[in-house]
């Protein structure tokens, strides 16, 4: 890649160094249960769910920046690791190893798409603008939605209780009453089927 113009071949490394994502693997199992889901599948299937949800945000989102925030929110894991949001004591340093990993892998690229693909890095984690509050919201129920499917998933296997579920999935009532009321619904159902524990 040496001969080719510098931008682009600072593109394309970035292109394969976020191939990585493939082989960081999340507490969650796909939905035949068949194995664990990597970060590369959890954040296209976001992107899926951008696209199909977001006439259930009241309030307008920029479609394109909502799917560009879920497609990149976690290539800093190639770095520093996924984290099961049910272990606070994993977590412990997760912010500080987040952004060493972030100034790295966006640094790759050329300075203005490296900045613009930083800025919507952090403007995910603050989880301030309307756009980043939906993509949070869909990171928070693509998970719940595997679980669901896959008779408790990583509920059961680390014996997560329905009051733990149910205050991760708070926000996503605060974004959409319509989403809010579904992951409610599919909670009851969890919680009488027996896969998710009182």
């Amino acid at each position: 890649m040496e001969n080719l113009p510098k931008r682009l071949a600072q593109q394309l490394k970035f292109v394969m160094e976020i191939d990585k994502l493939k082989n960081i693997y999340r507490q969650n199992l796909i939905a035949d249960a068949s194995r664990r889901e990597n970060d590369a599948e959890h954040s296209w299937h976001l992107a899926v769910l951008a696209v199909l949800l977001a006439e259930y945000v009241p309030e307008p989102v920029d479609l394109l920046k909502v799917m560009k925030m879920v497609l990149l929110h976690d290539v800093v894991e190639i770095d520093a690791g996924d984290v099961f949001c049910y272990d606070p004591e994993a977590a412990v340093g997760k912010e500080e190893r987040e952004i060493k990993a972030a100034e790295r892998i966006y640094g790759l690229l050329p300075a203005d798409q490296g900045r613009e693909l930083r800025e919507l890095w952090d403007e995910f984690e603050a989880r301030a603008t309307p756009e980043a509050k939906f993509a949070a919201c869909l990171d928070r129920l693509q998970p719940l939605l595997l679980n669901f499917h896959t008779e408790g998933g990583t509920w059961r296997i680390h014996g997560v209780p329905a009051a733990k579920v149910r205050q991760r999935m708070e926000p996503i009532a605060q974004i959409s009453p319509v989403l809010g009321e579904a992951v409610e619904q599919l909670l009851q159902e969890a919680i009488a089927r027996g896969i998710l524990q009182e």
